[in-house]
């Protein structure tokens, strides 16, 4: 059936309505609402809520001029075919054909084109999840690995688990995350160690509660379990006023408890997150592979 260059707008018109609703629903628009705010504002450079809701006011004035622009052409289309022909049956006949074909058409935008581009959206929030990640590894995970790692009876085992090698593949990768979900962490934490770690994470408090205020981590489940390990921890440390030395033995093997439930998530975030590095930004998987904590000799000095 040929088609009028009329319906032809009117479809393109709908479909860009409907496509647009459809990301909507999907978790585009919520994702424009969503990104910039709490650690995210800081980490990619988000926009403000003012600047943001001018760019959301100057986008729906360019969706309504183009609306009336394709509506006014379509009707232009039906004019100049009328006023040559003279033949209004024959203009209706093919607007109804077109109508009918117009619900496939948009079924098949929804359908296909729009859960592509909701897919790319959801890719897109991960890959700055793991800005994120970054983040908080740059500002607290590694020291805590670090710190961590010296509390460590059984060390050696770790180093021989967790030495990240350039040469790793996903199933070494893979391999390693498993381990670190099933091994028995044996930690030894001195009282003094415990007040270090105390201050360390009263001073990064609210790093935290911010990072915890992004309600995008709610897409990455290991990633928010690991800050609640952590933050439980940081509250556990700081309701305990008085000195840790004077602790009873059953109120600090309960902080140990919480020390190895923190530890095992930072050790299957670190090396989910150096994979992603491998995979995408090898520069910065060798300068992690070579401060990792985990392994022997840990240094950015390349040998």
């Amino acid at each position: 059936m040929r088609r009028d260059g009329g319906p032809i707008l009117i479809e393109v018109l709908i479909s860009l309505g409907i496509l647009r609703y459809s990301l909507g629903t999907q978790g585009g628009a919520a994702v424009d609402n969503r990104i910039g705010q709490g650690i995210m504002d800081w980490t990619i450079g988000e926009k403000t809520p003012t600047r943001r809701r001018s760019a959301m006011n100057k986008e729906s004035a360019w969706l309504l001029k183009l609306s009336l622009l394709l509506i006014l052409a379509s009707a232009a289309t039906y004019v100049v075919h009328y006023l040559i022909f003279h033949d209004a049956h024959h203009i209706f006949l093919y607007m109804i054909g077109d109508i009918a074909f117009l619900f496939i058409d948009v079924l098949l935008t929804i359908l296909l084109l729009g859960r592509l581009l909701a897919q790319r959206e959801k890719r897109t929030i991960l890959q700055k999840l793991n800005m994120v990640i970054g983040t908080f590894f740059s500002e607290v995970g590694l020291e805590l690995l670090t710190k961590f790692s010296s509390f460590t009876a059984n060390e050696p085992e770790f180093r021989k688990d967790f030495g990240i090698r350039p040469n790793w593949t996903r199933k070494d990768f893979g391999k390693a995350i498993e381990t670190a979900r099933r091994l028995s962490y044996d930690l030894k934490i001195d009282p003094r160690d415990l007040e270090e770690l105390k201050a360390l994470l009263n001073g990064k408090r609210d790093f935290l509660v911010r990072l915890l205020e992004n309600p995008n981590l709610f897409e990455h489940d290991r990633f928010t379990d690991l800050l609640w390990a952590v933050f439980h921890l940081a509250e556990e440390l700081s309701f305990r006023k008085g000195a840790l030395e004077d602790l009873p033995r059953a109120d600090y093997n309960h902080l140990l408890v919480d020390a190895k439930r923190a530890y095992s998530h930072i050790i299957g975030a670190w090396l989910a997150y150096t994979e992603h590095l491998k995979a995408s930004y090898p520069f910065l998987f060798s300068l992690a592979a070579r401060i990792n904590p985990l392994g022997e000799n840990p240094s950015a000095i390349v040998l």
